[in-house]
This record gives C-alpha cells, sequence and structure tokens, in this order.
C-alpha cells in the first residue's frame, strides 16, 4: 500500500497555477473534443479531475491491449481510477497576457488526458495547450453525439459523469485494430490525414474563441470559453504529440503554415506518407527515446533533418516509449515490466528533460520572450541523460 499512495501525477514546475477543462464543439463525429491546460487564478475551490474520465477508457485499454476487458478493465479501473490530475477544474483563467498554443496529439491506443504531465508543465510555463481526442479510432475509446436536439447538461463529465443525456445520443468510438492481411501502411496514414485534419481543426475553433466569435462547448457548465477572448497569441502557435501524435505533429506543419515548428515526442514514422522529406516543412525536434526508434523511422528522421537545418533530433538515454506519457508515473515494478512503461531513467528526471528542451526549442522558433534559451544546450543533445542524433539501443 506504501508505494501505491507514492505513486502520483506531479504537480507542475512552472511559476503559473494551472487550470483545465473539456471542450466539444460540435457533438458530431466531425466536431472537435479537447482537453484545455491553461494558466489560471490560484483558486482553492477548484476540484482536481480524475485522470481517467471514465470506466470507458479502461476497457478500451484492455480492447487495444488485446486482453479480455472482462477481466482487465476492472483491473486497470483498481488500478488507475482513483487517480487526480494536480490542476483546477474549471479554475478561472488568468487573462493578464496573451499565451502561445500548442496543439498536443496523442498516440495510438491513448486518449486526451494521457499525457497530463508534460500539458500541465507546459501550461505552467505560461502556454495554453489544447490535447485533441482523436476520432481517428486510433484513441482507446471516445465517443461523440447524434441526433442532438438540445444540448445536455454536463457537470465536469470527469468529475461527475451524467446520469442522463436528454436527448443526446452517445455513440462509442473504440479504438480500430488491423484485421488479420490489412496492409498497416494505407491504414494508419488514412488516420494521420484525418488526426491532421482534428489538428487543425482544434486551431480554428481556438481561433474563433480568441477573436472574440460565440463558440457552442457541448458540454455544459464547464469554463466559459469567451474569457479566452484576446488571450492566445496566433502569431506563437506549435504542434506536438507523442508517438502516432509526433508523426501527425510532423505531416501537420507540412500542411498548415499557421504552426511555427512542432516537437515529436518518439515519434512513430511509419504512417507518414514516402514523399514527406521532399515537403516544406516548418522546423521539427524530435525527442526520442532509447528503446523505440527502428532503423527505418531514423532514416526518415536524417532524411528530413538534412532538408531542414534548423530540425534536431535528440535521445534521452535510459528512456523508453512510455516514459513521455502518464503511465510511466502511475504504475509500479510489476505493471512496469508488464507493460514497460518505466525505464532506467527517473520519470521525473524524463519529464523534467523533455520540458526543458521542448521550451528552449519553441523559443528559438516562436521568438518567445522568456529565459528557456538557458536550455538550448538540450536542444543540441548535451547534458546529463542525453545524446545528440539518434540512437539504436543494441
Amino acid at each position: 500500500m506504501g508505494s501505491r499512495q507514492s505513486m502520483e501525477l506531479p504537480t507542475a514546475k512552472g511559476p503559473f497555477n494551472v487550470g483545465c477543462t473539456d471542450v466539444m464543439v460540435d457533438h458530431r463525429r466531425e466536431g472537435s473534443f479537447f482537453r484545455l491546460y491553461y494558466p489560471c487564478e490560484a483558486d482553492e475551490q477548484s476540484e482536481q479531475p480524475l485522470w481517467i474520465p471514465r470506466y470507458e477508457y479502461c476497457a478500451g485499454l484492455a480492447d487495444y491491449l488485446g486482453k479480455s476487458r472482462m477481466w482487465l478493465a476492472p483491473l486497470l479501473k483498481v488500478a488507475f481510477g482513483y487517480y487526480v490530475v494536480p490542476v483546477g477544474w474549471n479554475a478561472p483563467f488568468r487573462t493578464v497576457e496573451k499565451y502561445p498554443l500548442i496543439i498536443f496529439s496523442h498516440g495510438l491506443g491513448a486518449f486526451r488526458t494521457a499525457y497530463s504531465a508534460i500539458c500541465t508543465e507546459m501550461a505552467s510555463e505560461g502556454f495554453v495547450v489544447a490535447a485533441v481526442e482523436h476520432r481517428d479510432e486510433s484513441a482507446a475509446w471516445t465517443y461523440f453525439f447524434k441526433n442532438a436536439n438540445q444540448l445536455f447538461e454536463s457537470p465536469q463529465e470527469v468529475i461527475c459523469p451524467p446520469a442522463t443525456q436528454h436527448e443526446l445520443e452517445e455513440v462509442s468510438l473504440p479504438v480500430r485494430k488491423l484485421a488479420a492481411g490489412e496492409e498497416e501502411f494505407s491504414i494508419r496514414n488514412a488516420q494521420l490525414c484525418r488526426r491532421v485534419e482534428e489538428c487543425n481543426h482544434a486551431l480554428a475553433i481556438l481561433t474563433d474563441i480568441n477573436s472574440g466569435k460565440s463558440v457552442n462547448n457541448v458540454l455544459l457548465g464547464n469554463l466559459s470559453l469567451s474569457v479566452l477572448k484576446g488571450c492566445i497569441d496566433l502569431q506563437r502557435v506549435a504542434v506536438m504529440g507523442h508517438s502516432f501524435g509526433g508523426s501527425t505533429s510532423v505531416l501537420a506543419v507540412a500542411k498548415d503554415t499557421r504552426f511555427r515548428c512542432a516537437v515529436a515526442l518518439d515519434s512513430w514514422m511509419l504512417p507518414l506518407p514516402k514523399d514527406i522529406h521532399s515537403q516544406k516543412l516548418c522546423p521539427v525536434f524530435f525527442i526520442n527515446s532509447e528503446k523505440f526508434q527502428t532503423e527505418e523511422s531514423i532514416e526518415v528522421m536524417k532524411r528530413l533533418q538534412s532538408t531542414n537545418e534548423a530540425n534536431r533530433i535528440i535521445t534521452i538515454l535510459g528512456s523508453v516509449h512510455q516514459s513521455q506519457t502518464d503511465f510511466t508515473f502511475l504504475t509500479g515494478q510489476m505493471l512496469s515490466m508488464a507493460f514497460e512503461t518505466r525505464g532506467t531513467i527517473d520519470p521525473l528526471e524524463g519529464l523534467k528533460i523533455t520540458k526543458r528542451a521542448s521550451m528552449a526549442f519553441l523559443q528559438r522558433h516562436m521568438g518567445l520572450q522568456k529565459n528557456f534559451e538557458q536550455w538550448d544546450a538540450l536542444v543540441e543533445g548535451h547534458g546529463d541523460q542525453v545524446v545528440p542524433g539518434p540512437y539504436l539501443s543494441t
């Protein structure tokens, strides 16, 4: 029980308090669903949201892992169901300045809350972060609504799931598993294109909110989005993601010039179009783990680097693919061994390196008036637990 008590999501170290809310604009599958992390005013009244918003995400994780949801979903609920994210749910937005924006894209089999540690850290340093929950069937589970004649009133679904949905019918969207004989690239590339559209859509919604347009959040009872008017610096927008979200961020900067740069955390390169290196990309920063990348993926990264001298690749030694997710903080030794959620690096140290390196890169290419250049050495791969370039663990 003692070790269980010690596992928790870390509190962000930056100078700002952090709040979060959920935003769903347009209830249909074509709409947009994201968790918004933002600098907030100190608010002792705010609750902290559950890390896993609903039981269905546990069942979705079981499906993604190819295990029976009959036994694994309840086990995951017991293991993770009580964790909270150390942020203020719907806390008052801090409106005194403009903040750069990061659109964050999750990995295959994940969901919008699975990267709360890095998203919260970035928000604590003065970024607004929109963590998209993708509806391309790559999320462990998600949902949308149909046949809506009126909106349902939801106090935070994360704190208190609605008992009724009035005239909205919820539609589940489970993860898509490849069938025998299916060609992975074509499936994943189609998903990738949909993911980029969803990142663009989230940016468009936040652009409307920033301009003062009225945007209806289907999840009523959450933060009033009108308070964000004029508070997002749309000249300083980046895209960031992990694994499948990493390749999403790479393609996003190729497709949408509103993104100034991308941070790709241990990017899964397979879904990218074969000619990606021939496309004009804004700067991309690859922050790799020691034990995930293949020679083929590294070759693509190197070719991209050769086309833009601003691109950077570093590797965090002692890290594994899940080291950049929240799971690395919340799994004990047995679960970590079963699902390889921890490497030899301390999870807090890995998070610190990822955060500092990302901030230094973002300042370099977004013109931020901060002091993040103090960590420029990390961008070049110089520091404890970091090496420059890609690294294949033997």
